[in-house]
């Protein structure tokens, strides 16, 4: 346990119980490891992991104010073009992914499935270093 009062946490991935959030769209679950980000007072973090089932994708670019770090653990994803659908890139097992408050990405389909690791927060992406 730590100054603050915390422990470690050891994460076992089969057992994770798996949620769909409404904003979701299908085919695509979270499980929410760490969740003090609050996006009102602009402050905290947020670490989750994402999980796309083969085929699934999202239909909408996103952008939000915190920052955005993602890492892709395991399978396939690939950016979409809104308007054409068609894939514009593809990354694999591996990638990491480091988007500044305010930047487009999106939309993603996954062909095979993926699983990736989301950490939001808000603050200098310095300051973490």
């Amino acid at each position: 346990m730590n100054a603050r009062g915390l422990s470690e946490r050891i994460v076992d991935f089969a057992a994770l119980e798996w949620e769909h959030p409404a904003a979701f769209d299908d085919g695509i679950d979270q499980v929410v490891l760490v969740d003090t980000l609050d996006e009102h007072a602009k402050r905290g973090i947020r670490t989750r992991i994402v999980r796309f089932d083969p085929g699934a994708g999202t239909r909408v670019p996103f952008l939000h104010d915190y920052h955005e770090e993602v890492h892709l653990i395991d399978g396939d994803q690939s950016l979409v073009d809104v308007a054409t659908r068609e894939y514009r890139a593809t990354y694999r097992e591996g990638s990491y992914f480091v988007r500044p408050a305010g930047t487009p990405h999106g939309p993603f389909r996954s062909d095979a499935g993926c699983l990736l690791l989301e950490i939001h927060y808000y603050g200098s992406p310095e300051d973490t270093r």
